[in-house]
Protein backbone atom coordinates (compact mmCIF):
# COMPACT_ATOMS: atom_id res chain seq x y z
CA UNK A 1 0.00 0.00 0.00
CA UNK A 2 1.47 3.24 -1.18
CA UNK A 3 1.32 6.73 1.43
CA UNK A 4 -1.08 8.04 -1.24
CA UNK A 5 -3.19 4.96 -0.15
CA UNK A 6 -3.38 5.29 3.25
CA UNK A 7 -4.10 9.01 3.19
CA UNK A 8 -7.30 8.85 0.79
CA UNK A 9 -8.56 5.53 1.68
CA UNK A 10 -11.73 6.09 3.78
CA UNK A 11 -12.28 3.73 6.83
CA UNK A 12 -14.63 1.38 6.51
CA UNK A 13 -16.52 2.19 9.85
CA UNK A 14 -16.85 6.08 8.61
CA UNK A 15 -18.66 4.99 5.32
CA UNK A 16 -21.28 3.14 7.17
CA UNK A 17 -21.88 5.63 9.55
CA UNK A 18 -22.33 8.02 6.62
CA UNK A 19 -24.57 5.59 5.46
CA UNK A 20 -26.85 5.12 8.40
CA UNK A 21 -26.85 9.21 8.78
CA UNK A 22 -28.20 9.09 4.90
CA UNK A 23 -31.12 6.59 5.40
CA UNK A 24 -31.83 7.72 9.02
CA UNK A 25 -32.26 11.54 7.07
CA UNK A 26 -34.69 9.99 3.99
CA UNK A 27 -36.26 7.82 6.28
CA UNK A 28 -36.89 11.15 8.38
CA UNK A 29 -37.61 13.18 5.07
CA UNK A 30 -40.34 10.53 4.15
CA UNK A 31 -41.61 10.45 7.28
CA UNK A 32 -42.63 13.71 6.89
CA UNK A 33 -44.27 13.99 4.30
CA UNK A 34 -45.96 10.99 5.20
CA UNK A 35 -47.42 13.10 7.74
CA UNK A 36 -48.31 15.76 5.85
CA UNK A 37 -49.92 14.09 3.66
CA UNK A 38 -51.77 12.51 5.97
CA UNK A 39 -53.18 15.69 7.45
CA UNK A 40 -53.87 17.16 4.51
CA UNK A 41 -56.20 13.88 3.76
CA UNK A 42 -57.74 14.32 7.36
CA UNK A 43 -58.29 18.10 6.67
CA UNK A 44 -60.06 17.03 3.00
CA UNK A 45 -62.46 14.33 5.02
CA UNK A 46 -63.26 16.55 8.17
CA UNK A 47 -64.57 19.16 4.91
CA UNK A 48 -66.23 16.33 3.35
CA UNK A 49 -68.25 15.68 7.07
CA UNK A 50 -68.53 18.98 7.56
CA UNK A 51 -70.26 19.09 4.11
CA UNK A 52 -72.49 16.04 4.66
CA UNK A 53 -73.78 17.79 8.06
CA UNK A 54 -74.73 21.16 6.77
CA UNK A 55 -76.39 19.10 3.57
CA UNK A 56 -77.99 17.45 6.43
CA UNK A 57 -79.14 20.47 7.71
CA UNK A 58 -80.07 22.71 4.80
CA UNK A 59 -82.15 19.61 4.07
CA UNK A 60 -84.42 19.59 6.83
CA UNK A 61 -84.58 23.18 5.98
CA UNK A 62 -85.40 22.84 2.61
CA UNK A 63 -88.33 20.11 4.07
CA UNK A 64 -91.76 21.14 2.40
CA UNK A 65 -93.58 22.52 5.93
CA UNK A 66 -97.45 21.37 3.93
CA UNK A 67 -98.60 19.43 7.51
CA UNK A 68 -101.24 18.37 5.60
CA UNK A 69 -99.70 16.28 3.06
CA UNK A 70 -97.02 15.26 5.88
CA UNK A 71 -99.74 14.08 8.13
CA UNK A 72 -101.75 12.30 4.54
CA UNK A 73 -98.23 10.37 4.48
CA UNK A 74 -97.56 9.09 7.72
CA UNK A 75 -101.35 8.28 8.15
CA UNK A 76 -101.09 5.99 5.23
CA UNK A 77 -98.01 4.53 6.76
CA UNK A 78 -99.92 3.80 10.17
CA UNK A 79 -102.39 2.35 8.28
CA UNK A 80 -99.92 -0.14 6.90
CA UNK A 81 -98.52 -0.72 10.18
CA UNK A 82 -102.21 -1.29 11.37
CA UNK A 83 -102.46 -3.72 8.49
CA UNK A 84 -99.33 -5.72 9.71
CA UNK A 85 -99.90 -5.19 13.64
CA UNK A 86 -96.54 -3.01 14.24
CA UNK A 87 -98.52 0.09 15.23
CA UNK A 88 -96.45 0.33 18.21
CA UNK A 89 -95.62 3.75 18.30
CA UNK A 90 -98.38 5.06 21.08
CA UNK A 91 -97.58 2.09 23.50
CA UNK A 92 -93.98 2.47 23.47
CA UNK A 93 -94.36 6.16 23.62
CA UNK A 94 -97.08 6.40 26.65
CA UNK A 95 -95.08 3.99 28.46
CA UNK A 96 -91.41 5.71 28.03
CA UNK A 97 -92.79 8.94 28.88
CA UNK A 98 -94.36 7.19 31.99
CA UNK A 99 -90.90 6.62 33.02
CA UNK A 100 -88.98 10.13 33.54
CA UNK A 101 -85.45 9.14 34.13
CA UNK A 102 -85.42 6.57 31.25
CA UNK A 103 -87.11 9.29 28.62
CA UNK A 104 -84.61 11.61 29.68
CA UNK A 105 -81.96 9.20 28.57
CA UNK A 106 -83.46 8.27 25.72
CA UNK A 107 -84.25 12.12 24.94
CA UNK A 108 -80.24 12.47 25.40
CA UNK A 109 -79.27 9.24 23.07
CA UNK A 110 -81.91 10.76 20.56
CA UNK A 111 -80.25 14.19 20.54
CA UNK A 112 -75.97 13.06 21.16
CA UNK A 113 -75.58 9.60 19.74
CA UNK A 114 -76.55 10.28 16.11
CA UNK A 115 -73.94 13.21 15.68
CA UNK A 116 -71.27 11.96 17.88
CA UNK A 117 -70.49 8.51 17.26
CA UNK A 118 -70.76 8.57 13.59
CA UNK A 119 -68.47 10.67 13.07
CA UNK A 120 -66.29 9.00 15.94
CA UNK A 121 -66.62 5.84 14.12
CA UNK A 122 -65.69 7.86 10.50
CA UNK A 123 -62.29 9.07 12.55
CA UNK A 124 -61.61 5.65 13.72
CA UNK A 125 -61.50 4.33 9.86
CA UNK A 126 -59.68 6.66 8.44
CA UNK A 127 -57.04 6.77 11.50
CA UNK A 128 -56.86 3.19 11.82
CA UNK A 129 -58.50 1.27 9.62
CA UNK A 130 -57.27 3.42 6.13
CA UNK A 131 -58.03 0.50 3.87
CA UNK A 132 -61.31 0.28 4.39
CA UNK A 133 -62.07 3.93 4.97
CA UNK A 134 -62.59 4.97 1.52
CA UNK A 135 -65.95 2.38 0.87
CA UNK A 136 -67.37 2.95 4.30
CA UNK A 137 -67.29 6.42 3.53
CA UNK A 138 -69.17 6.52 0.40
CA UNK A 139 -71.91 4.46 2.05
CA UNK A 140 -72.61 7.24 4.22
CA UNK A 141 -72.22 9.80 2.48
CA UNK A 142 -74.75 8.18 -0.82
CA UNK A 143 -76.86 6.86 2.03
CA UNK A 144 -77.20 9.91 3.77
CA UNK A 145 -77.99 12.09 0.26
CA UNK A 146 -80.22 9.79 -1.03
CA UNK A 147 -82.38 10.04 2.51
CA UNK A 148 -82.36 13.87 2.23
CA UNK A 149 -83.49 14.22 -1.23
CA UNK A 150 -86.55 11.52 0.26
CA UNK A 151 -86.71 13.73 3.12
CA UNK A 152 -87.14 16.90 1.58
CA UNK A 153 -89.21 15.65 -1.71
CA UNK A 154 -91.67 13.63 0.55
CA UNK A 155 -91.49 14.92 4.03
CA UNK A 156 -93.34 12.67 6.55
CA UNK A 157 -95.10 13.71 9.80
CA UNK A 158 -93.84 12.01 12.69
CA UNK A 159 -96.00 10.43 15.50
CA UNK A 160 -95.06 13.44 17.72
CA UNK A 161 -97.20 15.70 15.14
CA UNK A 162 -99.89 12.94 15.10
CA UNK A 163 -101.25 13.56 18.65
CA UNK A 164 -98.36 10.78 19.87
CA UNK A 165 -96.82 11.76 23.13
CA UNK A 166 -93.81 13.53 22.34
CA UNK A 167 -91.45 12.43 24.67
CA UNK A 168 -88.65 15.05 23.92
CA UNK A 169 -91.00 17.85 24.47
CA UNK A 170 -91.82 16.86 27.77
CA UNK A 171 -88.18 15.95 28.46
CA UNK A 172 -86.88 19.62 27.27
CA UNK A 173 -85.55 21.08 30.85
CA UNK A 174 -83.20 18.36 31.66
CA UNK A 175 -81.25 19.11 28.19
CA UNK A 176 -80.89 21.46 24.84
CA UNK A 177 -83.00 19.54 22.05
CA UNK A 178 -86.21 20.78 20.73
CA UNK A 179 -88.52 19.16 18.31
CA UNK A 180 -87.39 17.81 15.47
CA UNK A 181 -89.15 11.41 9.10
CA UNK A 182 -89.06 8.78 6.76
CA UNK A 183 -86.48 7.01 6.27
CA UNK A 184 -84.89 7.56 9.50
CA UNK A 185 -81.40 8.99 9.11
CA UNK A 186 -80.82 8.85 13.07
CA UNK A 187 -81.14 5.00 12.25
CA UNK A 188 -79.56 4.57 8.85
CA UNK A 189 -76.16 6.14 10.22
CA UNK A 190 -76.72 3.85 13.30
CA UNK A 191 -76.77 0.80 11.36
CA UNK A 192 -73.63 1.78 9.06
CA UNK A 193 -72.13 2.36 12.28
CA UNK A 194 -72.90 -0.78 13.29
CA UNK A 195 -72.05 -2.50 10.17
CA UNK A 196 -68.28 -0.91 10.21
CA UNK A 197 -67.22 -1.59 13.55
CA UNK A 198 -68.55 -5.60 13.09
CA UNK A 199 -66.70 -5.85 9.86
CA UNK A 200 -63.83 -4.28 10.97
CA UNK A 201 -63.53 -5.06 14.80
CA UNK A 202 -62.96 -8.94 16.35
CA UNK A 203 -63.49 -8.24 19.82
CA UNK A 204 -66.21 -9.89 20.93
CA UNK A 205 -67.02 -6.63 23.36
CA UNK A 206 -66.72 -4.13 20.47
CA UNK A 207 -68.83 -6.52 18.36
CA UNK A 208 -71.77 -6.69 20.94
CA UNK A 209 -71.59 -2.74 20.92
CA UNK A 210 -71.59 -2.58 17.43
CA UNK A 211 -74.82 -4.71 17.33
CA UNK A 212 -76.51 -2.72 20.25
CA UNK A 213 -75.99 0.75 19.18
CA UNK A 214 -78.63 0.13 15.98
CA UNK A 215 -81.10 -1.58 18.41
CA UNK A 216 -81.15 0.51 21.34
CA UNK A 217 -81.18 3.97 18.38
CA UNK A 218 -84.70 2.18 16.87
CA UNK A 219 -86.51 1.74 20.03
CA UNK A 220 -85.11 4.91 20.72
CA UNK A 221 -86.46 6.67 17.95
CA UNK A 222 -89.77 4.89 17.81
CA UNK A 223 -90.45 5.30 21.87
CA UNK A 224 -89.91 9.26 21.50
CA UNK A 225 -92.68 9.69 18.40
CA UNK A 226 -90.01 11.16 16.34
CA UNK A 227 -90.42 8.09 13.88
CA UNK A 228 -92.62 5.72 12.51
CA UNK A 229 -91.77 1.50 13.05
CA UNK A 230 -91.98 1.73 9.02
CA UNK A 231 -89.19 4.61 9.17
CA UNK A 232 -86.72 2.51 10.74
CA UNK A 233 -87.03 -0.42 8.51
CA UNK A 234 -86.80 2.21 5.49
CA UNK A 235 -83.65 3.81 7.08
CA UNK A 236 -81.99 0.45 7.81
CA UNK A 237 -82.90 -0.96 4.34
CA UNK A 238 -81.73 2.06 2.81
CA UNK A 239 -77.95 1.99 4.28
CA UNK A 240 -77.53 -1.68 3.41
CA UNK A 241 -78.82 -1.42 -0.12
CA UNK A 242 -76.09 1.21 -0.48
CA UNK A 243 -73.37 -0.34 1.32
CA UNK A 244 -74.33 -3.92 -1.12
CA UNK A 245 -73.99 -1.54 -4.22
CA UNK A 246 -70.75 0.49 -2.67
CA UNK A 247 -69.36 -3.03 -2.27
CA UNK A 248 -70.28 -4.27 -5.69
CA UNK A 249 -69.08 -1.33 -7.44
CA UNK A 250 -65.59 -1.36 -6.11
CA UNK A 251 -65.21 -5.02 -6.71
CA UNK A 252 -65.71 -4.40 -10.35
CA UNK A 253 -63.19 -1.57 -10.16
CA UNK A 254 -60.71 -4.07 -8.37
CA UNK A 255 -61.43 -6.54 -11.15
CA UNK A 256 -60.69 -4.32 -14.27
CA UNK A 257 -57.32 -4.29 -14.39
CA UNK A 258 -57.29 -7.70 -13.87
CA UNK A 259 -59.53 -8.22 -16.67
CA UNK A 260 -57.45 -5.88 -18.77
CA UNK A 261 -54.24 -8.20 -18.21
CA UNK A 262 -56.42 -11.07 -19.08
CA UNK A 263 -57.53 -9.68 -22.31
CA UNK A 264 -53.93 -8.63 -23.25
CA UNK A 265 -52.39 -11.64 -22.64
CA UNK A 266 -55.07 -13.78 -24.27
CA UNK A 267 -54.22 -11.43 -27.48
CA UNK A 268 -50.73 -12.17 -27.60
CA UNK A 269 -50.84 -15.53 -27.37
Amino acid sequence: MTVRDTVTEEPSFVSTAVRRQSETEREQVVETRSTEVRWRSGARELLVVALLYAGYSVGRLLADDDLAAASDRAAQILHVERLVGLDLEWAWSTWLASHHVLAVAASYWYSVGHYTVTPAVLLWLWWSRSSAYSKERWTLVLASAIGLVVYVALPVAPPRLMGYVNVLATTATAGWWTDHASPSLHVGWAVWVGLAVWRLSRRPVVRLLAVAHPVVTSVVVVATANHWLLDVVAGAMLVLVVDAAVSVWRDRRARRPEALEALEAAGGR
